[in-house]
């Protein structure tokens, strides 16, 4: 713990009285100078070359002071992390989330207690990942887990469930096990849906045939009730398979009307492809193709996806749809959290939901984004994923940061 600092809701703009200070300096000497070389009137040349010196330099003390990488509307919540990846807020406003190194802790107010440090797996991009509570977590606090861990027979992700104990977290029940893993395509997101059903994301785990193995879990979304068992309604028999042909699902959002909605990594080279990262409408028991089809396509077998990036790369991991009326212009659009792309992408829908109307980049100046969630507070919240060893950490990375404002963000 000893990394991490608690911020308190700081906010990111500069500090004005020191801005005002320096200024007051800066101007003090451009009016010293201009006296002095006034008496020397051939100096008049150089009293205008002093003078754009010294505004370049008030410019430059002004910039020195502002936050690198900041926007004046985010609040930095906590810093100091190592790759905050899932985020998930209790109903009274605690906000519990999971660092991939397998740290689970919880965000009491200005305190954050570490409930457990789990003996997971980590690889390029495996190890703890997503976190969710229980539907009725007031009565049944059940906190969700989602892990990679390696045992005589391989690598393998799995869903657990616990609760927080006095100290830490009780001993874990397995909800789910067996989804196959890698060093790469790990999928992790798990989230209940308004239906009160455990919704898991499985990546192929860099093997792509999986991803169309109906007996695989790999490559697939997943649907369970939170004991671990399979819904009378899921559309294969005694399968938790909601939808399958999917590459690295890291991202679910569910629309006001109910709509499930997941963000997904395109191609590295697989067969020559890249990027073609995917917004998808999720429909039970379809198809999305992977590895046959990536990005749009008319092949009927496959459902192409709602919104492809096409040639660009964002590496989507999580979203969430905004419900609050805190942003103007945001209300109802869907947030994806992008690594590669650096930032978040605000996605405008059609009433229908079918349809894109307008994509908007914004929080390019933090990095690598990897989560993004609306709290309880109708506050969005984002973390920061630099130290995943694909980033360039600063020194007070990773963080979790809030959106107080509109002020400064594009």
């Amino acid at each position: 713990m000893e990394r991490v600092r608690i911020v308190a809701y700081s906010s990111t703009t500069p500090d004005i009285r020191k801005i005002l200070t320096q200024i007051y300096f800066s101007i003090s000497l451009i009016l010293s100078a201009s006296g002095f070389l006034l008496r020397l009137k051939r100096f008049h040349k150089v009293l205008i070359i002093a003078m754009v010196i010294v505004v370049a330099a008030v410019g430059w003390l002004i910039w020195d002071t502002l936050p690198k990488g900041a926007s004046r509307g985010v609040e930095v919540v906590a810093d100091g992390l190592s790759v905050p990846w899932a985020l998930a807020f209790a109903p009274n406003g605690d906000l519990y989330f999971t660092e991939r190194g397998g740290r689970v802790s919880v965000l009491r107010g200005e305190t954050i207690q570490v409930l457990a440090e789990l003996p997971v797996e980590t690889t390029a991009e495996g190890g703890l990942l997503g976190i969710a509570l229980s539907p009725r977590f007031q009565p049944e606090p059940d906190i969700y887990l989602y892990y990679t861990y390696r045992d005589s027979t391989g690598l393998w992700n799995r869903v657990v469930k616990t609760r927080e104990g006095s100290r830490n977290l009780a001993p874990e029940v397995i909800v789910i096990d067996k989804i196959p893993a890698g060093s790469i395509h790990d999928g992790g997101r798990i989230k209940f849906g308004p239906d009160g059903k455990l919704y898991v994301t499985c990546g192929e785990g860099g093997v792509g045939d999986r991803a169309q193995d109906p007996s695989s879990l790999g490559g697939k979304i997943l649907r369970l009730n939170g004991d671990g068992s399979i819904p009378a309604d899921n559309p294969l028999d005694d399968s938790p398979v909601w939808s399958l042909g999917h590459r690295n699902p890291q991202g679910l959002a569910w629309s006001e009307s109910g709509v499930l909605y997941a963000s997904e990594h395109g191609p590295s080279g697989e067969r020559g492809a890249f990027a073609h990262d995917e917004v998808n409408l999720i429909t039970p028991g379809s198809n999305y193709g992977w590895p046959i089809i990536a990005g749009y396509s008319d092949d009927v077998n496959y459902l192409s996806p709602l919104y492809s990036t096409e040639s660009e790369t964002w590496a989507p991991s999580g979203c969430t749809f905004v419900t609050s009326d805190r942003y103007p212009g945001w209300k109802g659009g869907l947030l994806v959290a992008c690594l590669r792309g650096k930032g978040v992408r605000l996605i405008k829908l059609n009433t229908a939901g079918d349809q894109v109307e307008s994509v908007a980049t914004i929080l390019t100046n933090y990095g690598r984004v990897r989560e993004v969630v609306e709290g309880p507070d109708g506050y969005i919240y984002f973390t920061t994923s630099n130290r995943d060893g694909r980033g360039v950490p600063l020194s007070d990375d990773d963080k979790i940061l809030r959106i107080a404002s509109l002020d400064g963000i594009g």
